[in-house]
């Protein structure tokens, strides 16, 4: 059995990745979370992550870190990872490797909460450049595979990358052509993504350094997490 630790569900994107995918293929694993205010130093994490960091796949004596190593190590044991036709799947490991390496300003000024509705005090000049080429990218998948997801008929790891995307694009409300902004709306309706979703805005732990990112980006429309 695969154990899979995650951290908070209403911050922490990285470990969204590999914990939506393993849900949306049904493989069955063992969910280990740990709360950020838990991890003390990184030396408590370290226990079961070489980095002490999240999401950690933990397998027999195994143990692979990363989100996209992960990814990877699932693909080489079960079938729907990534698509079958040669096309799609180089597209959605290029994109997915694109999600992996890039779109920092996203991430920067869009701090992840699943839990709170927030309007963004500015928006960068590289923020409304990467939200372009998030658009053009989405379209493309969308256009060239038929969809309704990215690459194809089937949900898929380059899917399961871009669900914090769609995430942030609820949390700020972020400007995207209708193409885009309808495929994040169905990805958020994903069984595995909405069951994420819900559990995070559930939670009643706060991370200080998340909160204070959150609310130093914009004025806090909602929020709608339990206390």
């Amino acid at each position: 059995m695969y154990q899979l630790f995650i951290g908070n569900k209403n911050y922490s994107s990285w470990s969204m990745r590999p914990w939506v995918l393993m849900r949306g293929l049904g493989i069955a694993f063992e969910e280990r979370l740990m709360p950020f205010h838990l991890n003390h130093g990184e030396g408590d994490f370290k226990r079961f992550s070489p980095t002490g960091k999240v999401p950690c796949l933990v397998h027999g004596e195994l143990q692979v870190w990363d989100s996209l190593a992960i990814t990877e190590y699932l693909a080489e044991r079960h079938p729907g990872v990534w698509p079958s036709l040669v096309p799609a799947r180089a597209w959605a490991r290029s994109a997915a490797c694109e999600m992996h390496s890039g779109f920092g300003n996203l991430r920067n000024e869009c701090s992840m909460s699943v839990g709170v509705r927030i309007k963004l005090h500015r928006m960068s000049n590289a923020l409304q450049a990467e939200l372009q080429r998030l658009d053009a990218l989405w379209t493309e998948g969308l256009a060239r595979f038929g969809g309704p997801f990215l690459a194809g008929a089937s949900f898929s790891a380059v899917d399961a990358f871009y669900a914090p995307v769609a995430s942030r694009i609820q949390t700020y409300d972020l400007p995207l052509g209708a193409g885009a902004r309808g495929y994040a709306s169905m990805l958020l309706q994903h069984p595995a993504v909405a069951q994420w979703v819900d559990a995070g805005i559930r939670e009643t732990w706060r991370d200080v350094p998340h909160e204070k990112e959150i609310m130093a980006s914009g004025e806090v429309l909602q929020d709608l997490r339990a206390r």
